[in-house]
């Protein structure tokens, strides 16, 4: 008689079903449960790689077909730069042909107390950020606060033809025209404005802020020159017309 270990021997073993082949989708799974942190560092390293190469490129930003650089002792109110920038739109045409007419309004200011430092570094920081804009001439008009002192630093303001000024030449004023001397730029209604100061809600007049600026174009020395300058040059004698010095 065979013994229960024999018989345990003998016995009829039938294999165990396994379950159906894991799919593509399942590995796929698998595989993602733990590398998840890996993908997710290449989607982050490429998605920076793209916004570099497109703003290098400039790929989805508007150009604007004008651009006004601001020097001045403080900062214009947001309100004020808008509405400058779409009044000046109003009255110039689409030179880039996006279908759109844009003025880009560039503020480079100092703070009245540069003996802070802060207001010294804001200072310097404005002064750096014109001089670039002026070395890649990207402001044909330039709104200046007090012309004598920036033709004195830059050399830039163009005289009556257009041309540039002899180098001796410091004087401002023979260049450019007052906010309020022009017809077309004081018959302009900027509306008002609104900042904050300390917490209090403050409004004024855009109009009283611009009206004792004065305007100027830039000249070119050698072969500097800023994008569509025909028609820079139209919107100044747009802006111009019938002004008095």
């Amino acid at each position: 008689m065979p013994s229960e270990y024999a018989k345990w021997l003998q016995r009829n073993v039938t294999p165990e079903e396994q379950g159906p082949e894991p799919g593509k989708w399942d590995k796929f799974r698998t595989w993602m449960r733990y590398n998840w942190g890996i993908v997710l560092c290449i989607v982050i390293v490429i998605g920076v790689g793209i916004s570099i190469v497109c703003s290098a490129l400039g790929v989805g930003q508007v150009k604007p077909d004008y651009q006004v650089a601001y020097v001045g002792t403080d900062a214009l109110p947001d309100d004020t730069v808008a509405a400058l920038q779409d009044a000046l739109a109003a009255l110039g045409s689409d030179l880039n042909g996006d279908g759109q007419v844009v003025v880009q309004v560039n503020q480079y200011y100092t703070t009245s107390d540069t003996e802070d430092e802060t207001g010294a570094m804001t200072a310097y920081a404005s002064e750096v950020s014109l001089i670039a804009d002026i070395n890649d001439c990207e402001s044909y008009f330039f709104l200046v606060e007090d012309p004598d002192d920036f033709q004195t630093k830059y050399q830039l303001l163009a005289t009556e033809d257009g041309g540039c000024p002899e180098e001796t030449d410091t004087d401002g004023l023979d260049k450019v025209y007052q906010w309020a001397s022009c017809p077309v730029l004081s018959g302009i209604d900027l509306g008002e404005y609104t900042i904050s100061v300390l917490g209090e809600t403050a409004t004024g007049d855009s109009n009283e802020l611009v009206q004792t600026l004065y305007l100027g174009r830039r000249c070119f020395y050698l072969e500097d020159t800023v994008d569509n300058l025909e028609g820079c040059e139209a919107l100044w004698d747009a802006l111009t017309e019938g002004a008095v010095r």
